[in-house]
């Protein structure tokens, strides 16, 4: 049975590609997870995976003069999107309060972490967090995506997602809840809105659910 939408095979498929990260650019990943709308909750049966990892250099890496690349990027085939940041521009956008950082270490599909580093990684999460910033993310992202997506007769289901969780995730963060929850089930839960409003957003989550990944429909109002 898939563990979190995710398969036994898949998830040896990209444990095997984690090795061989490790192995071709002589780093360590010290955690692995799902993004994206597998991540996010609303995945359909054919969405792709969206692996997302940070990662370390030995020692000797740290000490170079010039700043080498800090990010790992695969090319992307029919399933497998994977990239991934080195370990000290992470902790430089976590001390930056940078949201997606905050998104992966919340995912529910965690393929491989080191427990005792990502415990006390996560434990840090409060203490940077910052409303305005978070807001400021979430709110731009529901700004560009509606005309973009949204203003066509016909509109992929998907991209419905991609306006209303953000907007959720602004809700949640100006209500005083802190950090707000990946899960769109959650952003969804912890939001005060009208019935019938909620009930359209059910409807079509689910019909997102069962739907392929490119399937389209009326738009809505």
């Amino acid at each position: 049975m898939p563990l979190n939408g995710v398969s036994a095979a898949m998830r040896e498929r990209v444990s095997q590609q984690l090795k061989e990260i490790e192995r071709r650019y002589d780093v360590k990943v010290l955690y692995a997870c799902e993004s994206g709308s597998r991540g996010w909750g609303f995945a359909s049966p054919d969405s792709d995976y969206d692996v997302r990892f940070l990662y370390v250099h030995p020692l000797e890496w740290y000490l170079r003069v010039e700043s080498p690349r800090d990010v790992i990027e695969l090319p992307i085939d029919d399933e497998l999107d994977v990239s991934g940041w080195e370990w000290r521009k992470a902790l430089g956008l976590l001390k930056g309060a940078n949201p997606t950082l905050i998104e992966w270490l919340d995912s529910p599909v965690i393929y491989q972490q080191d427990e005792e580093t990502i415990t006390a990684f996560k434990a840090m999460v409060p203490m940077w967090f910052s409303p305005l910033r978070a807001r400021w993310h979430y709110y731009s992202m529901a700004q560009k995506n509606f005309p973009g997506y949204l203003q066509g007769d016909e509109v992929r289901l998907k991209k419905y997602f991609y306006v209303l969780r953000p907007l959720l995730a602004v809700r949640w963060v100006e209500a005083g809840k802190g950090v707000p929850p990946m899960r769109f089930a959650e952003l969804l839960a912890g939001s005060e809105l009208d019935a019938p409003l909620r009930a359209e957003i059910d409807e079509l989550l689910e019909r997102k659910q069962r739907a392929g990944e490119a399937e389209y429909g009326p738009r809505r109002p």
